[in-house]
């Protein structure tokens, strides 16, 4: 039988869109993999690597909402297909920086186009499952995000030692372009799901704005993913800094051991709801168990810096993500709960434009932390605003106008 027959023929899109995040996150993370070299080579201070992670940032928030208007008015297909080539170009450039500014420029047009990666996966997840599943779904774009993490420090540990930075971004910019057939077939042989009784009215953008919930999201996941933020961009400094360790020793023994455990997470994350679901629970009920877990989870965060030892300091790190993606795998499929699958791609835009701006502002901060104090008093304030996140949408969201999505 041919796969396109069989009602999980649904779950190849979102393999195809797993592995469009895989590389999203290939081009996003090859810079914090390759901060030291790059420092060393041009003189960097961390804050002004901070600095570059906020042009990245800023263009990446201010992008988010048209990117995601953009993808719900020109369909997942073609929205997904420019913005991967979008990306790779500017990954490849990178490759050609030849300085502060050159890097700055060219992480910007990153953000901007990588503006688009989580808001089309939402949509792919909006277009084929059902309400149930979407906390797996995102448990699996969890999967590709850190499948990318994974691969950027384990390419730039072979790669940038042997060829040189320059030809990492090169060469996993370029791996970009190779996604558009390969999802042109596994589209052209897949069904999207049919609408079902339970789905949400589509919302207008227009009300989406006015609309209370849609701001306690945004807000609470700006406190969410500080600490993912921290960890995706810091690690392999985190690593040189506090233990002395070489860049190629920190990626090839450490840091590509955290994202195993974010995908865990994710995974956890979306079955755990689906579990409590499918025992009679409400999709807001889950979702507050799962993120007052994770946030409490989180709190571990604060160890990390107090480790003896770089690998205690792993699992310390491994445990924060895995917590982080409980939350994320939930807060990020909230929007399609509230606001219906027609408008997944602009309502999670806005929360990714919400993750840009806190980073715009944190990043740089974080920098400045690291280079007069240390990582210890960063992680340590980190890990408790996720919590404060959580409060925010018990006390707003998880008050629902209808219980009608099971």
């Amino acid at each position: 039988m041919s796969f396109s027959n069989s009602n999980l023929s649904r779950w190849w899109a979102i393999a195809a869109f797993t592995l469009y995040t895989a590389l999203n996150f290939l081009d996003r993370q090859a810079f914090a993999a390759l901060a030291p070299q790059i420092q060393s080579e041009f003189q960097l201070t961390n804050e002004q690597v901070g600095w570059i992670v906020a042009a990245f940032s800023m263009t990446y928030a201010i992008c988010s909402p048209a990117v995601g208007l953009l993808i719900d008015r020109i369909g997942l297909s073609r929205g997904a297909m420019l913005t991967i080539c979008v990306w790779s170009l500017a990954g490849v450039l990178t490759g050609f920086a030849d300085g502060l500014g050159g890097l700055l420029v060219c992480r910007a047009l990153l953000g901007a186009a990588e503006a688009g990666g989580i808001p089309a996966f939402a949509k792919a997840s909006a277009l084929y499952l059902e309400p149930k599943e979407r906390a797996l779904g995102t448990g699996l774009n969890q999967l590709g995000i850190s499948a990318g993490s994974m691969a950027a420090p384990v390419l730039a540990a072979w790669l940038g030692s042997q060829a040189g930075w320059r030809a990492t971004f090169m060469v996993a910019g370029l791996l970009g372009f190779f996604w558009i057939p390969l999802w042109k077939v596994v589209e052209s042989r897949t069904r999207m799901r049919e609408a079902s009784a339970v789905d949400v009215r589509p919302a207008a953008p227009s009300e989406i704005l006015r609309d209370h919930r849609f701001w306690s999201l945004l807000f609470a996941n700006m406190l969410i993913m500080t600490v993912y933020s921290l960890w995706t961009n810091w690690t392999t400094i985190f690593f040189v800094r506090t233990f002395g360790l070489s860049q190629q020793a920190a990626n090839q023994s450490y840091v590509w051991i955290p994202p195993v455990f974010a995908t865990a997470g994710g995974l956890f994350g979306g079955w755990l709801v689906m579990r409590w679901m499918n025992q009679g629970r409400s999709v807001y009920e889950a979702r507050s168990r799962a993120l007052v877990l994770g946030s409490l989870g989180l709190l571990v965060t604060a160890a990390a810096p107090y480790m003896p030892a770089a690998s205690w300091a792993t699992v310390m790190i491994s445990i924060s993500f895995f917590c982080t993606l409980i939350m994320s795998a939930n807060v990020y499929a909230l929007p399609q709960d509230l606001f219906g699958g027609q408008r997944a791609a602009f309502a999670v835009a806005s929360m990714t434009f919400g993750y840009g701006l806190m980073q715009t502002f944190y990043s740089p901060f974080v920098g400045r932390w690291a280079d007069r104090y240390g990582f210890t008093p960063v992680c340590v304030g980190s890990a408790a605003l996720p919590f404060f996140g959580w409060l925010l949408l018990r006390w707003t969201t998880f008050r629902p106008r209808s219980e009608a999505v099971r």
